[in-house]
């Protein structure tokens, strides 16, 4: 009887973006080395940044990071759109969406 073999592991594309991606943990790793603050202080304080920019964007107001941007919520008007695959014309409705403006500061360096 012969063995079965497994199928070879699918090899995953990524971007120099995504490879470069730092993540919340890395975050608070940061915070922590950076203030008197332990992991967990850093996480919460992380946390709590995050869910007050969270909560004034539901709120549609602005967030300005310094050197960083400015987070805003737009409206979006309602448009026509093709469907992909069937090529079908569909109506797109009025939504919102973020916008981010990047800081000046940062433009000369990127």
């Amino acid at each position: 009887m012969a063995r079965a073999t497994k199928p070879a592991a699918k090899k995953v594309n990524t971007t120099s973006a995504q490879a470069s991606k730092i993540a919340k943990t890395q975050i608070v790793e940061m915070v922590a080395e950076r203030t008197s603050l332990n992991k967990k202080q850093a996480g919460d304080a992380v946390a709590c940044v995050l869910e007050n920019i969270v909560s004034a964007l539901h709120a549609g107001k602005s967030v300005g990071l310094p050197g960083l941007g400015t987070l805003s919520v737009t409206q979006t008007a309602a448009r026509q759109g093709v469907r992909p695959g069937t090529s079908e014309r569909i109506t797109i409705p009025a939504g919102k969406k973020i916008r981010f403006k990047l800081a000046t500061t940062l433009k000369g360096h990127l």
